[in-house]
């Protein structure tokens, strides 16, 4: 494949060549990327000669997808789309976008690379909600369907936001921060991201900054972000397809962010008995990729290789 199709994408993708080392991409093999994005994976492993199925739920990924098709018919190569597919939707239903595209949902994939959480672009435009140090509407929905995170925070009962902070936000201070939504909401429904932050800082105890290696707002965003896009559910839901999907041989690799969902990926890796991992720990990025995308200090790459079935299994 000619490399001129494989234009940086607008970011740095987390972990780049440690990704590719673990996917081990060969030439002429499918794999999918199933947390499109941008495309900085996508472009790494075209330009390995690989083919890839990308898939992203969030509908301004489609832009990205539509750039990447565009570059390899700029780049002379023959049926882009023997290279490159794209599918708006879910990986957790990785299985129909398989079949969708006349492969099938299992055994097909060399590999599937899963780069969780929120993205970059997802965190910088404001008007999405992602990011409590960007002003905009409390939304955070991916698919922008659905529930928003205004809707949670303003209609749920205080237990279930408090449980909610707690769970997937992993927040010690839960029932008093949920405490402190509720209070506010009774006097003015909470709909953007910089009203929330305020009532999330005047009830975090504390002086700001005093001892904090967090925003105190972090782990709340972290939590309705999850709820939101039910992300702990589609995660295990995808990864199970994966595993499905690939063949023997094939790699998994998982790039997470915080340590709910490493869970869910060591349990996974722990569980099956077909999949055999590539470290005995997460790789972790080293300071030069750190400083090359700073979202990389978090992440947790774990990988595996599917192995091939017992003898009468």
């Amino acid at each position: 494949m000619n490399r001129s199709a494989t234009t940086p994408a607008p970011h740095v993708p987390v972990m780049l060549e440690r990704c590719l080392d673990a996917l081990d991409p060969q030439p002429d093999t499918w794999l999918a990327d199933g947390t499109f994005g941008a495309g900085g994976h996508t472009r790494a492993l075209l330009a390995r000669g690989a083919r890839v199925l990308a898939i992203d739920q969030d509908p301004h990924a489609s832009e990205h997808a539509e750039a990447l098709q565009r570059d390899l018919r700029t780049a002379g190569v023959d049926e882009p789309a023997e290279r490159f597919r794209f599918v708006c939707g879910n990986f957790a239903d990785l299985s129909a976008h398989l079949e969708t595209v006349g492969l099938r949902p299992r055994g097909s994939l060399h590999g599937v690379l899963l780069d969780l959480g929120v993205s970059s672009m997802q965190l910088d435009e404001g008007e999405r909600g992602f990011a409590f140090r960007h002003e905009g509407p409390l939304d955070m929905r991916m698919t922008e369907a659905g529930p928003s995170a205004a809707d949670v925070v303003n209609e749920w009962s205080f237990e279930d936001l408090a449980a909610a902070l707690h769970r997937f936000g992993e927040e010690r201070h839960s029932r008093r921060l949920a405490r402190a939504i509720v209070a506010e909401r009774e006097r003015q429904p909470i709909t953007t991201t910089e009203r929330l932050v305020e009532v999330l800082l005047r009830a975090y105890p504390g002086r700001p900054g005093a001892g904090r290696r967090d925003h105190p707002a972090r782990r709340t965003f972290q939590a309705l972000r999850i709820v939101v896009n039910d992300e702990l559910g589609a995660l295990e839901r995808g990864l199970a397809a994966a595993a499905e999907a690939l063949a023997v041989d094939g790699r998994l690799v998982v790039l997470a962010y915080h340590s709910l969902e490493d869970r869910i990926v060591k349990r996974l890796l722990r569980d099956r008995a077909d999949l055999e991992p590539l470290t005995k720990r997460p790789l972790e990025a080293s300071p030069a990729e750190v400083a090359a995308n700073p979202r990389a200090r978090s992440a947790k790459l774990r990988g595996a290789r599917k192995l091939a079935p017992e003898v009468g299994a």
